[in-house]
């Protein structure tokens, strides 16, 4: 009898080994397969192995973290069901044909740190919820049709480093809690339909490295305050309606010499001061 529960419960975990991970945790990528096509991928997955063997997943501790298939010929939907991945840290699909929209309920997903959907065909707004992905390190939606406004809450997200959205319909102001983002080493807007001014709160973003506001439709003064960031190293916020005078060292800076468009639609270059490296604000 001794043996025979043996064997039962080697059987039994053997089955659960099998399994690698619960029922909702596999049919929630079994779901993802099929709402992309998964017959047609580069790399297929084999539904009856294991999933600690298919393509582009990484299990730990018997729950998914992470899901990495760029380049690998997705067409379809993110479905609904992926939220049932509670621990996913990554989620990497650039470069595929994926449309529709982000699952509105995304920031479900608190554990997240990387979420890439870059270069596919996707559309409606960036939900607001993703402001609740409070780990999230690095959000690449560039090359889309994402449209509507940047969420209010971006803010919210305070580890987060890389935050590139260019090549969308974004329109807009850029929301004021972005510039609380201290962590922030790249932001890439460029190429949207953002109105609005720079913040003088630009200041606070002290790690960046990177701003590319190119190609979009913001006016008003260039502010001064990009000088303080120290950490700068590549910058272009041309072909937008900025004005006033610059120094010389934001418009060598600036990858376009700070090339703007004025108000009869022509390409011009914003006035360089050229007594000081620093410019002279107005209070006007």
């Amino acid at each position: 009898m001794k043996n025979i529960t043996t064997l039962f419960l080697t059987l039994l975990f053997s089955i659960s080994m099998l399994a690698d991970v619960s029922q909702s945790e596999k049919d929630a990528l079994v779901k993802l397969y099929q709402s992309t096509n998964g017959n047609q991928w580069t790399v297929k997955w084999d539904l009856a192995s294991p999933i600690s063997t298919w393509h582009g997943v990484k299990l730990q501790d018997g729950k998914v973290i992470s899901i990495t298939l760029e380049d690998n010929n997705l067409v379809g939907e993110i479905p609904e069901e992926i939220l049932n991945l509670v621990s996913l840290q990554e989620l990497d699909l650039h470069k595929n044909q994926i449309s529709g929209a982000i699952p509105s309920s995304i920031g479900k997903l608190k554990e997240m740190k990387v979420l890439d959907l870059s270069f596919n065909k996707i559309s409606g707004t960036i939900p607001s919820s993703i402001c609740e992905m409070a780990n999230l390190k690095n959000l690449e939606l560039y090359m889309n049709l994402i449209s509507g406004e940047l969420p209010m809450q971006i803010g919210a997200l305070n580890q987060l480093e890389i935050l590139s959205l260019f090549n969308n319909e974004i329109v807009g102001q850029i929301p004021s809690s972005l510039y609380d983002i201290k962590t922030l080493k790249t932001l890439l807007l460029n190429s949207n339909k953002l109105s609005g001014g720079l913040s003088r709160e630009v200041a606070n973003m002290a790690s960046l490295e990177n701003l590319s506001l190119f190609d979009n439709k913001m006016n008003g003064q260039v502010p001064f305050e990009l000088e303080k960031l120290n950490k700068l190293k590549e910058m272009n916020i041309s072909y937008n309606m900025f004005n006033g005078l610059i120094s010389k060292n934001l418009a060598i800076l600036d990858t376009l010499n700070m090339t703007m468009i004025n108000d009869k639609g022509v390409a011009v270059l914003l006035e360089v001061n050229t007594g000081k490296n620093t410019a002279i604000v107005s209070e006007d």
